[in-house]
């Protein structure tokens, strides 16, 4: 986690991810690179205007530039190199072209989440990384003074495609020293015995070196409470998932318990890519 990406819009929600990527970057001697999207008013798609300075194009680079300028001399980023960056282009899509520029380890975005029609019509552009992101994803949703992880929940079904995403949790969770709690949660829909699911567990960790971690099986309704249940029964810090990267219609039909838990979770939320 040494190269570290906050995409901003200025709000205090991302000020919440800025504030814990300082955390992190000063444990790991890391470096924060604090991003800023400048979408284009439409005149300035007009291949008319192109090769031309537009006066409110100018004008709002100069307002963004001095309110990053502002942003990074913040008491808190005290001690880290911080690189500003402006970029002219889609939200999403900046955050994915600087992030592979860039060889960044880590993306904190903020999120105030979204409920109801708005949730699943609009989405957001932290679910969008979220969901299509190689790179791990943390996302906060309130003011953290201090980024302690403890109590880390990585929940999973444990097959073989999660190796990959696992072993970059295990590697997450000891650069924190925290302890991680493995939980598979048991469905209506999805149901294992007791014996069938530790057996899964076991046969999964034993591919991995892994000292300080426990192993659960919590029943609920569905998977997304499940989770959410369980990280509020032993109080976690953290709480981490797969994704597996679904667009177009396999997303809308197949859903992603990642973004729902990015809309829903109170408590941070990391997701590794599948």
């Amino acid at each position: 986690m040494k190269k570290i990406l906050v995409p901003t819009d200025f709000s205090k929600h991302a000020e919440y991810a800025l504030k814990v990527a300082a955390q992190i970057a000063k444990k790991n001697n890391g470096e924060i690179y604090v991003l800023h999207m400048l979408e284009l008013p439409h005149e300035a798609n007009d291949p008319f205007h192109q090769g031309h300075d537009i006066p409110e194009i100018m004008y709002f680079k100069k307002r963004a530039e001095e309110k990053l300028d502002d942003l990074t001399k913040a008491p808190y980023l005290d001690g880290i190199d911080v690189s500003e960056i402006i970029k002219i282009e889609g939200t999403f899509e900046g955050i994915m072209d600087i992030s592979k520029k860039n060889d960044i380890d880590l993306i904190v975005m903020g999120s105030h989440g979204a409920s109801g029609f708005k949730e699943m019509i609009i989405g957001s552009n932290t679910e969008k990384v979220v969901r299509t992101s190689e790179i791990p994803v943390l996302v906060i949703k309130k003011e953290m003074d201090t980024f302690a992880v403890n109590k880390f929940v990585f929940a999973s079904d444990f097959s073989d495609e999660v190796k990959g995403t696992f072993s970059k949790a295990v590697e997450f969770s000891n650069k924190f020293g925290a302890h991680l709690h493995l939980v598979s949660i048991n469905t209506p829909n999805n149901f294992k015995s007791t014996a069938v699911a530790e057996k899964i567990m076991s046969d999964f960790i034993g591919n991995f070196q892994i000292d300080n971690y426990s192993t659960h099986i919590y029943n609920d309704v569905n998977v997304e409470k499940g989770i959410l249940n369980f990280a509020n029964s032993i109080d976690a810090d953290l709480i981490g998932m797969s994704t597996h990267g679904r667009r177009g219609l396999a997303h809308f039909f197949n859903g992603s318990i990642s973004e729902d838990l990015v809309n829903h979770a109170v408590r941070p939320v990391v997701t590794f890519k599948i």
